[in-house]
Order: C-alpha cells, then sequence, then structure tokens
C-alpha cells in the first residue's frame, strides 16, 4: 500500500505542477497577449459580447483580479471544463473542439501503437528465444523502418499507396462525401474510417515496432542466461513454457515500463502524422492552433496532453507493481 499511495502523491503533485505551469505561460508571454488575442477575436467577430470577454479573462485574467485570483478561478474554470472559446474556430469552445479531435488520435495513434507494441515485443521474444539462426535477419530491417524519419516514411507510403497506386485516399478520416453530414453510427461510416485510417496507422507500427523487437530481443537473450531459466530447462520442462513463463515473462517487464511512457505520449506524438495525412486529431489541431497563435487552443490542447501522459504513466507503475513485486518492495 506504501507503494500505491506514494505514486499517488507522486502524480498529484506533477498535475499540480504541470497546470500552474499551463496557467503560467499565456502570461508570460511578451507584449500583451490579451490585446493581441482580442484584436484577433475582434477581426473575426465583429464586436466583444459579455460572454465573450468573459472567456478571455478566464484566460488571461481579468484586468482588476489579483494573480492569485485568477489562478483560482482557472483551476475551478478546469474542473467545469470551461476552457474558454477558440479564436481559430470561434465561436466553438475550446472544450468541444479538444472533445471532437481527441477520439480520433487516440483510436488510430493509440490502437497502431498497440499493435506495434505487441508485434514488436512477439517477434522480439521469438527472435531472442531463437538466437543465432535465420530469424535473426529481421532485425536489420525492422531497424532500418525504426531509423528511417517519420515523416519521410509517411510520405513515402501516401506516394506509393495514395498517389501512384490509388489504394488508400490522401487526407481525411472518412469520406466527407459520403458522409456530408459527418461522423454517424453506421457499418458504413465505421468501414470509411478503417479504409482511411489504415495507411496511417500502418506508418505508425513500421515505424514504432523495431524499437520493441530490438529492446525485447536483447532482453530475451539476457533473461535466458539467467540460473532460473536454466533451471527449468534441467527439470525438462517442455521448451514453450520455458520460454513464455520463465523467459519472457520476466524479458517484457522493461518493454511494458516504456510502452507505458509510449501511449502517454500517443496524444502529443501524433504531430507529424496528422499534418501529413490531414487527420482530425488533437496533433493536427494543436499545429493548426500554434500557426493562428490561438492561446486558448494551444492551452488545452497542452491541458488534455498532460493530463493523458500523467495517467498513461500512472496505469503503468499500477500494472508494474501487481506483475512485479520487486517494485511494490522498493517502493
Amino acid at each position: 500500500m506504501r507503494y500505491y499511495a506514494r505514486r499517488i502523491a507522486f502524480y498529484v503533485v506533477t498535475f499540480w505542477a504541470a497546470v500552474s505551469l499551463n496557467f503560467l505561460l499565456p502570461r508570460a508571454i511578451p507584449g500583451d497577449p490579451k490585446q493581441i488575442y482580442l484584436d484577433t477575436l475582434l477581426r473575426k467577430n465583429g464586436e466583444l459580447t459579455p460572454g465573450l470577454i468573459q472567456s478571455v479573462d478566464i484566460l488571461f485574467g481579468s484586468d482588476d483580479a489579483s494573480l492569485w485570483e485568477q489562478y483560482l478561478t482557472y483551476w475551478k474554470n478546469i474542473f467545469t471544463g470551461d476552457l474558454g472559446t477558440s479564436v481559430l474556430y470561434f465561436p466553438a469552445p475550446v472544450s468541444q473542439l479538444l472533445g471532437e479531435a481527441l477520439p480520433w488520435t487516440v483510436g488510430l495513434v493509440g490502437l497502431a501503437t498497440i499493435i506495434a507494441f505487441l508485434l514488436g515485443v512477439g517477434l522480439g521474444a521469438w527472435v531472442g528465444w531463437k538466437r543465432g539462426t535465420w530469424v535473426d535477419h529481421i532485425i536489420p530491417a525492422s531497424t532500418f523502418l525504426q531509423a528511417v524519419p517519420y515523416f519521410w516514411l509517411a510520405l513515402v507510403l501516401i506516394s506509393i499507396f495514395s498517389v501512384s497506386l490509388g489504394w488508400f485516399p490522401i487526407v481525411g478520416a472518412y469520406d466527407i462525401f459520403e458522409f456530408d453530414s459527418g461522423p454517424e453510427w453506421s457499418w458504413d461510416f465505421v468501414g470509411s474510417v478503417i479504409y482511411h485510417g489504415t495507411l496511417p496507422a500502418v506508418t505508425i507500427i513500421l515505424s514504432a515496432m523495431g524499437g520493441w523487437l530490438l529492446g525485447m530481443r536483447n532482453m530475451m537473450v539476457s533473461t535466458i542466461a539467467e540460473d532460473y531459466v536454466t533451471t527449468a530447462e534441467a527439470k525438462g520442462l517442455r521448451p514453450f513454457r520455458v520460454a513464455l513463463t520463465y523467459a519472457t515473462r520476466n524479458a517484457v517487464l522493461p518493454s511494458v515500463t516504456g510502452f507505458g511512457i509510449a501511449l502517454g505520449f500517443v496524444v502529443a506524438g501524433s504531430v507529424v502524422m496528422e499534418q501529413a495525412f490531414s487527420y482530425p486529431g488533437i496533433g493536427k489541431l494543436l499545429f493548426t492552433a500554434v500557426q493562428a497563435k490561438d492561446y486558448a487552443l494551444m492551452q488545452g490542447a497542452f491541458l488534455v496532453i498532460t493530463v493523458v501522459v500523467l495517467a498513461a504513466n500512472f496505469l503503468m507503475d499500477l500494472i508494474n507493481g501487481i506483475i512485479d513485486p520487486r517494485t511494490r518492495n522498493n517502493g
């Protein structure tokens, strides 16, 4: 219990520090970001309504409120879901835009990251167990794909499979001409989403799988040399049981920790992929917000990324405590 209490306390403090930094960043911008924001809103809307002024005060603080009062108000608005109004997509609330974009990123990048992890760890365990045989030739190919720049691989796949062969669409998350009214709950729409998401998902899997494979292979080779594996083999246990129960179970622990970090950066690491494929997720939304200097949308996106990273790492800490008792004892 002490291990879990310490982890919870650590993540609570980290969350507080991250949110506080997110609060201070717009106020640390040189010049008068509030006035710049208001001028942009005026060009977009033509008038400043009371509700709009209140939204700006939420982001930058009202002129007659102290920094401490602004800080408390900011925390209250976070828990009520009021993150201000976007300039770029005026008058849409930031929370609405993030809520619409987050499922696309989590669904595509999250699922592709999980598939890459399972394939990489599975192949790595197999290659490590069969070390010194022909299966070692898989490593150079996977390492090469990992070394290729992420955006370059995406552009190559688009050039071959979308432009030259025409097998997959170039942009979008679904067929906007067939579903012009937006997303809907139907099998045709699901099929369109899978079709449009195949190439981006393959890009992520090919880029990430090599690292998991190489890391798991090296840990597997190291684990096989341990005394408990030798003892299990000397007892006459079946090779499959020794490989799975004794070797793989212990060799996979570092990969599980790394997977928690990778899963946490699913949202933050999607910027390049979503830009390349014009995919409507958090990454593309953040990139567009930075270009348009939409402070409210940037701040909201950073907040979502922070929460997702902390939540994923906290979940992996809990899982590590369950599968590895040594972690709890050291904690």
